[in-house]
């Protein structure tokens, strides 16, 4: 649990649910040369990658704000006791993430809005919780902000038929029938500091979250980034994007304005710090200081 942040009147905490050795470096982010990582081994270890082993390392963790009286969940990672025969790091897991969310003070009727920045496992699996008979949203008063362009990706093809994607039929669906879903595209305005705006090419429906409130300025890109690697090299995508090169070209867009704005970059997947400050470097992009 970090200490809590306030980012103009919008006060902000980072829960984790697991950190861990992620894919290999060169497999996470396919075309970037062994040399740019050696070259940068003095900061990207060991928060980042493990030169040891040559593995990334990843954060799975839901960022908390409370902005004008409510509690806003970006990302619920990826959920204790799922089946995920796709990616099985991810499988029957069991944490303790509801006891850290209580820790930061947030107890599950208290949440208002959670927002996915997209539809992959490890960003929706604490949408739900088991419950009789199945599951069932686990923040039984949220309205949960969902992409629709992923919905419609991920869900059921006909009215009539169930989806064949396991994360969406236990993460997505449950919530669909308890009435809770809002589907948004293009932009969505959650309040006056909070700015939903699409991002696409992770996946269809990528999203970010903007925040502006007094001074201060902060994105958040979801899966934009899994590695810093990908500031400094924006035009390679992770081997994780739907289309690479919209992924390229959005990153390149956001990293652009939040470089001539000022913005905090805040990735899904980042440990240390978890936000950075970017600044341009040519037709690239450089870390110029790691937020307090």
């Amino acid at each position: 649990m970090d200490m809590k942040m306030m980012w103009g009147e919008v006060e902000v905490r980072r829960v984790v649910e697991l950190e861990a050795p992620f894919l290999p470096a060169a497999a996470l982010v396919p075309g970037v040369p062994e040399g740019v990582w050696r070259a940068n081994e003095d900061w990207l270890a060991p928060d980042f990658w493990d030169p040891a082993s040559g593995r990334t390392v990843a954060a799975v963790q839901t960022w908390v704000l409370r902005s004008e009286g409510r509690t806003i969940l970006v990302d619920t990672g990826v959920g204790n006791g799922r089946e995920r025969p796709d990616a099985p790091h991810f499988a029957h897991l069991d944490t303790d993430f509801l006891a850290r969310l209580a820790a930061a003070g947030v107890r599950p009727e208290d949440v208002d809005v959670v927002v996915n920045t997209h539809l992959h496992a490890d960003h929706v699996g604490w949408n739900t919780r088991a419950g009789d008979g199945g599951w069932v949203p686990a923040f039984p008063n949220a309205t949960y902000l969902m992409p629709a362009a992923d919905h419609a990706h991920f869900g059921p093809r006909g009215a009539d038929e169930e989806s064949r994607d396991p994360v969406f039929a236990d993460s997505v669906a449950p919530v669909d029938r308890a009435g809770q879903t809002l589907l948004w595209s293009g932009t969505h305005r959650i309040d006056a500091h909070l700015t939903l705006e699409a991002a696409p090419g992770h996946t269809p429906g990528s999203s970010v979250l903007r925040l502006a409130s007094g001074t201060d300025r902060a994105v958040f890109v979801g899966d934009l980034l899994h590695t810093p690697v990908q500031i400094l090299e924006p035009g390679h995508s992770s081997c994780l994007c739907a289309d690479p090169r919209e992924a390229a070209a959005t990153r390149v867009r956001i990293l652009g304005r939040a470089a001539d704005e000022r913005e905090l970059v805040v990735p899904a997947h980042f440990r240390g710090a978890g936000a950075a400050e970017v600044r341009r470097d040519g037709a690239k992009f450089a870390v110029s200081r790691w937020a307090a």
